[in-house]
């Protein structure tokens, strides 16, 4: 085989935020293999490593220089470097593996196309323009997330109340980001999203706060998914040991954050194993990952829940592909293709 990667900007469209941060643009990193004799890489599989900066458990000095290492040792024939601790490289290398074998057709796992039901994703912003946000989703989607955690108690739950007015049967999932930092704090909130026929609340307190996390979901009247808290844990073993120990309702699988396909797999298991359910969310990666993602889950056996994949429209630049919106599944359109990027390639 043969490797580069190449850097790339994507510019939202909008001033994201969640209770964390806020982001103009986010950079992403692409792989590329091909086979031997591929020279013009007209062949070549593509991966996305979405490195989320603040956030990724190899958001350090060392993610380039792993990334660089592991391409020269590609192209050298030489051992490739210990990537089990970064995760969006695991992801990348996994996803344009697959692509490759499939041809560099932009199908890694599934050739078939794609039509997976997903929520609709309300970003937090002022009051007003979160309410018209939600004039749309709420009318589009049977199954509604929403970041919590920046407003005030109030503001939220006059917006929660309002999508009840819009769609009284939507399922509401509740995102907050860690940002609840105490007990009470945690349980005074969440005993005023109850009141909305909620269907779970994603990572209420920040991660490695077991203590903390473990009376949470002990006494929270919702039920509690884990998310951030699944980041940068590796061995099989210690998975399963803290599904064990908290027994979340649900775990969020992200693969650029939690071991790639082959660690989110392990996850799986451990989730059927401790009787929590699951479901894969993209994290802010661009066409390429989301539909690296969104063909794994596809490639799954057995019934899945509403999964959490973006649409592709949060970006001005992102990658033109078939990806796209029928209502509230996302598709992979037949009659178009992929138009991927002129870019700065290096090939160690």
């Amino acid at each position: 085989m043969r490797a580069r990667y190449a850097t790339y900007r994507l510019d939202f469209n909008f001033l994201a935020q969640t209770s964390r941060e806020s982001m103009r643009h986010k950079d992403t990193y692409f792989l590329c293999l091909a086979p031997d004799g591929d020279e013009d890489f007209s062949r070549a599989g593509w991966g996305e490593a979405g490195l989320f900066r603040g956030l990724s458990a190899e958001d350090g000095p060392d993610f380039l220089p792993t990334l660089h290492a592991l391409c020269h040792a590609v192209n050298h024939g030489e051992p490739l470097p210990d990537i089990t601790s970064f995760s969006s490289l695991r992801m990348a290398m996994e996803s344009a593996r697959a692509d490759m074998e499939s041809g560099g057709r932009h199908e890694p796992f599934t050739s078939a196309r794609l039509s997976i039901p997903i929520n609709g994703l309300i970003w937090i912003d002022t009051f007003d323009a979160t309410i018209h946000a939600i004039e749309r989703k709420a009318r589009q989607f049977e199954v509604i997330k929403i970041k919590v955690g920046r407003l005030s108690a109030d503001e939220e739950g006059e917006i929660l109340r309002y999508i009840r007015r819009i769609n009284p049967s939507a399922i509401i999932r509740l995102d907050a980001n860690g940002a609840f930092h105490s007990l009470d704090e945690a349980m005074e909130r969440i005993e005023g999203y109850a009141r909305h026929r909620i269907h779970s609340i994603e990572q209420p307190v920040p991660q490695r706060q077991y203590e903390l996390m473990s009376e949470v979901i002990r006494f929270s009247p919702i039920p509690v998914a884990l998310d951030e808290e699944l980041i940068g844990i590796n061995a099989p073993a210690e998975k399963r040991d803290l599904l064990e120990a908290l027994r979340p309702a649900y775990i969020i699988l992200k693969p650029t954050l939690c071991g790639g396909f082959s660690g989110s797999k392990e996850w799986i298991a451990a989730a059927e194993a401790t009787g929590a359910g699951w479901w894969f969310t993209s994290a802010l990666e661009s066409n390429v990952g989301l539909n690296a993602i969104a063909r794994f889950t596809a490639s799954l056996p057995g019934p899945k829940m509403c999964q959490g994949l973006g649409t592709g429209q949060i970006y001005s630049n992102n990658i033109p592909s078939p990806l796209d919106m029928q209502g509230q599944y996302l598709i992979s359109r037949p009659d178009a293709g992929w138009q991927m990027p002129a870019l700065e390639w290096i090939e160690p």
